[in-house]
């Protein structure tokens, strides 16, 4: 499972983005991201309108020190740049949209 990106946007470039967006911090080579995979995938059908970028995650990497994340997978759900909530190793699908209420 190769779905996270090596080129992440800059921390400036998140901070103005518009509208609604799921940064997706983990590691391809990750066993909780894949296990998670399948609940994320489902809190995030249908929802075109939310923008979902994987970040690939690790030592030195300045997006997720940013942020703080300290655990894979992080979902942290933002709207204009700003953190409404995020979710740690989410264990259902229930758990994300729980964090994406916040969009409404």
């Amino acid at each position: 499972m190769a779905d996270y990106l090596d080129e992440a946007p800059t921390r400036e470039e998140i901070d103005a983005s518009h509208g609604n967006v799921v940064l997706d911090f983990g590691e391809n080579g990750c066993g909780y991201c894949q296990g998670a995979r399948p609940h994320i995938d489902a809190a995030l059908a249908g929802r075109s309108d939310i923008l979902h970028i994987k970040v690939q995650d690790g030592r030195g990497r300045p997006l997720g020190r940013s942020f703080r994340v300290k655990l894979w997978p992080t979902l942290i759900v933002l709207k204009d740049g700003a953190e409404l909530g995020r979710v740690v190793r989410p264990e259902s699908a229930d758990d994300i949209a729980a964090a994406l209420a916040a969009l409404s």
